[in-house]
């Protein structure tokens, strides 16, 4: 009987690790996610999303991009 509760036991510290890392790697997919995807009040994804749409026009996002891409 002893035996039996000690296999047991070893088989939920395993299940208990796999789904630790499990959940790590996926906070870890969602974060990197995350992190690739800009904000949406980031200028530069409006600024896209206005030239996809047809409001503005090459030059003017192109003005508009070189305009957000300098330091100042």
């Amino acid at each position: 009987m002893g035996r039996f509760i000690m296999v047991l036991f070893v088989i939920a510290v395993i299940a208990a690790v796999v789904f630790g890392v499990v959940l790590l790697m996926r906070a870890s997919a969602a974060r990197a996610s995350a992190a690739r995807e800009p904000a949406a009040d980031d200028p530069r994804a409006i600024l896209k999303r206005r030239y996809a749409a047809g409001e503005i026009d090459e030059d003017e996002y192109l003005r508009r991009m070189s305009g957000l891409s300098q330091d100042w």
